[in-house]
């Protein structure tokens, strides 16, 4: 007996997005529901059309963003075709070095806070 999956389109683009780009990190929020009320939505059933992704990988390795949403928005076209499809993709690209500096960033950050919250 085989179950029939009630997220598709999230599952679809996990398993593309995996497969392709090998991902050392893939977060995705289906934010459908937040967009249910937009003139565009009304009538449709689907409750898969807005999501935001975050893809850190070295397949985004001396690409700009543009051309790293490009080879995103090419695995899901299939998804984005369909009727009641997927309307509209949220994306946050990194290479691996670009999520490392971002994390020591946000470290040193937190490290000057606690430092001026001591200093009170």
């Amino acid at each position: 007996m085989t179950t029939q999956s009630t997220k598709p389109i999230e599952d679809a683009m996990r398993a593309k997005i995996t497969e392709v780009l090998k991902p050392s990190r893939l977060e995705i929020y289906n934010d459908s529901h937040l967009h249910a009320h937009h003139k565009a939505m009304q009538g449709s059933t689907s409750r898969e059309t807005h999501f935001r992704v975050v893809i850190t990988s070295e397949a985004f390795k001396s690409k700009m963003q543009p051309e790293r949403h490009r080879m995103v928005y090419a695995l899901m076209k299939e998804e984005m075709e369909r009727p009641g499809g997927l309307h509209a993709l949220q994306l946050r690209t990194k290479t691996p070095e670009e999520e490392e500096r971002q994390m020591a960033r946000e470290r040193e950050e937190q490290c000057q806070a606690i430092g001026e919250i001591e200093k009170q």
